[in-house]
């Protein structure tokens, strides 16, 4: 069968949480849940980095401003980690082109991050934290479901990312006049800074 629902869903879950991504993918391939999952991905020392970046994006990812800080680190990261796993585990696979797999696994990743990136500005307009906690808290409980769900129903796991990804885009769409008003804002913090003024004062 076509590793396509796999890749699908991988590059999904990148966009939101790479390192998870790779994380539990190693994980399950190296105690043998998953016999698609690349040999690189079980190494030890690509366990260790993707458990510790996990652990600090779980923290970072909870902390009002500085999440869309990290997103805006990851606008490259995620993408790019999504077209190599990818890539990775259609190389596993005779069945789809290793270029077509990190094209679909990429433009996913790059689409679920514009919905993870886009939810945070807006949530970021309201100033408390318990949002930003309960919302994170949910994306790594979805990554980590729907990647385990991956291993065992790839094609349930895809639909399940697609509707996601779908109703994401749609959530993104309707709060656009909150990401407007957090990027402005920021515009106007930046430009404040940079002219030796703080604006929580004015």
């Amino acid at each position: 069968m076509s590793v396509l629902p796999l890749i699908f869903t991988a590059g999904w879950a990148s966009g939101i949480n790479a390192y998870a991504v790779v994380f539990l993918l190693g994980v399950f391939g190296r105690i043998g849940w998953a016999d698609d999952v690349p040999a690189g991905l079980e190494r030890t020392d690509v366990l260790v980095a993707a458990g510790v970046l996990f652990l600090i994006e779980a923290v970072a990812d909870k902390i009002p401003y500085l999440d869309s800080f990290w997103d805006a680190m990851h606008t490259v990261v995620r993408p790019a980690s999504g077209a190599v796993v990818s890539a990775l585990i259609a190389g596993q696979d005779d069945s789809l082109p290793t270029l077509f797999a990190a094209a679909v696994g990429g433009t996913t990743a790059l689409l679920s991050h514009v919905v993870k990136a886009g939810t945070r500005m807006a949530v970021n307009t309201s100033p408390e934290p318990v949002t930003n906690i309960a919302l994170s808290t949910v994306e790594d409980l979805g990554v980590a479901g729907v990647i385990t769900l991956a291993v065992f129903f790839p094609i349930l796991a895809a639909v399940i990312a697609a509707i996601a990804l779908a109703i994401g885009l749609w959530v993104v769409y309707l709060c656009a006049n909150r990401i407007r008003r957090y990027r402005r804002r920021r515009s106007e913090r930046r430009a404040a800074h940079r002219a030796g003024r703080d604006p929580a004062l004015e």
